[in-house]
């Protein structure tokens, strides 16, 4: 029987998603769906969960949660991987207070950043222990990375973990018809092209009947700009460098050095910046999933519909060789031609029977391209930190990091990143 594999089940609203996908899906009927978490309760809930849905769609999916990792994977065709690190407690929270200390405030955190450095130090050592099961007891699966940050881990489980990884994010699945929705713009039939890297990836064309649709969004994005909305970050960043970006404002107020900043508070108003976004939304699902518990879990009449994530879709199209298309997150090998080689970029990919198979680029608008290589470069270093053990490639990546180096003196920034790493504790391996 063949397997899919998902690790982190203990996201119950997201197992449901995914594998209630599945479990929709014709082409993937008669597959075990492994169930793995470190959390005993909460995979306790996603197995009862699935194993209701299974029962309301008449899916021939085999429900099975594992307390061995390794046995859960022995023998997968497919992995997702959903998992975080240390949670909102106590990590989330270290990310957040200790640079606050210093002045240095942030919104989500969980990419690049100061943040989303120390997410990826504490993430990157266990996703590597993945890869070694992997190559152990399933060489030829497919991992399908959710877990942020998106374009660090990916890139790690290619280019160390010698795993065959797409990363996958909602964002450029939405940007089209967010941003149309918006402006007021019909989005049927218009034809667009996305490319860059991950939560900075851009929309390089839009079209409709062989029209360019630019002028007017940007127009209207103009008028939109005179009165205070959710989405003045990107719209601000598509004034300036003539292009939209992919993932929402709040993320992209801190991958650019433009926008918090301690000499200019009016900013934060002025472009509508949520502070201390991310841990607000995670205490709002912990207290969201005490009430939502017992309707997901103990509903035996619980049904689902096949979602817009792209998961099942890929499965179906390797399964069936029916075609389909996705934006995935995989290695530069030559696909935007001035983005460095090293880094894992997001484009068009086609995905059959041959698997993921990205698509052509070339060149980016050197502004954008020059966008790109500001986050590339903490991505780099954050990597190299976490394979070579050296404490001095966090300094260089925190150095490096557009927000952080605009906000912090050097010096300030050696002694943040000395404060998080003691702060982590037993939550990083150790630095030399």
């Amino acid at each position: 029987m063949p397997k899919i594999t998902f690790i982190g089940a203990g996201s119950t609203v997201f197992a449901k998603n995914i594998l209630g996908d599945v479990m929709q899906t014709p082409a993937l009927q008669g597959f075990e769906i492994a169930l793995f978490d470190i959390d005993g309760e909460r995979l306790h809930d996603s197995e009862q969960m699935l194993l209701n849905i299974q029962k309301t769609s008449g899916s021939t999916c085999q429900i099975k949660a594992y307390t061995d990792r390794k046995e859960a994977l022995r023998g997968a065709k497919y992995i997702v991987n959903a998992i975080q690190v240390g949670g909102y407690d106590p990590c989330t929270i270290t990310d957040f207070e200790i640079p606050k200390k210093y002045g240095l405030r942030q919104t989500i955190a969980d990419t690049v950043g100061i943040g989303g450095i120390f997410r990826n130090l504490r993430t990157i050592p266990v996703m590597l222990d993945f890869a070694r099961d992997i190559n152990e007891v399933c060489p030829d699966a497919l991992f399908l990375n959710y877990t942020n940050p998106m374009a660090v881990l990916t890139n790690v489980m290619n280019t160390y973990g010698g795993v065959k990884t797409v990363g996958l994010c909602h964002s450029v699945q939405v940007c089209v018809p967010h941003l149309f929705e918006h402006l007021d713009l019909d989005p049927t039939g218009v034809k667009y092209k996305i490319a860059g890297i991950n939560h900075m990836a851009w929309l390089l064309e839009a079209s409709k009947d062989g029209v360019d649709l630019y002028p007017e969004i940007k127009r209207r994005a103009a008028e939109k700009q005179k009165e205070q909305h959710h989405d003045m970050v990107r719209y601000e960043l598509m004034l300036k460098f003539g292009y939209y970006i992919t993932e929402s404002s709040e993320h992209n107020a801190e991958y650019h050095p433009y926008f918090i900043k301690r000499n200019y508070p009016e900013l934060i108003e002025r472009f509508n910046i949520p502070l201390d976004e991310y841990p607000r939304r995670c205490v709002n699902q912990i207290a969201g999933w005490k009430s939502m518990r017992d309707s997901l879990v103990n509903d035996s009449n619980l049904e689902h519909c096949r979602s817009h994530e792209y998961a099942s879709y890929i499965l179906e199209a390797i399964e069936t060789n029916n075609p389909f298309k996705i934006g995935g997150n995989v290695m530069n090998t030559g696909l935007i031609t001035n983005l460095p080689k090293e880094a894992c970029v997001e484009v068009s990919c086609l995905v059959d029977a041959n698997g993921v198979t990205p698509t052509y680029v070339g060149d980016l608008p050197p502004q954008l391209a020059a966008l790109n290589r500001t986050n590339i470069n903490t991505q780099l270093l954050t990597i190299e930190a976490a394979i070579t053990g050296k404490r001095d490639h966090i300094y260089h990546a925190a150095l490096l990091d557009p927000h952080t180096s605009a906000e912090l003196s050097m010096d300030d920034i050696v002694s943040l990143c000395d404060d998080l790493i003691e702060a982590h504790g037993s939550w990083l391996p150790s630095y030399k």
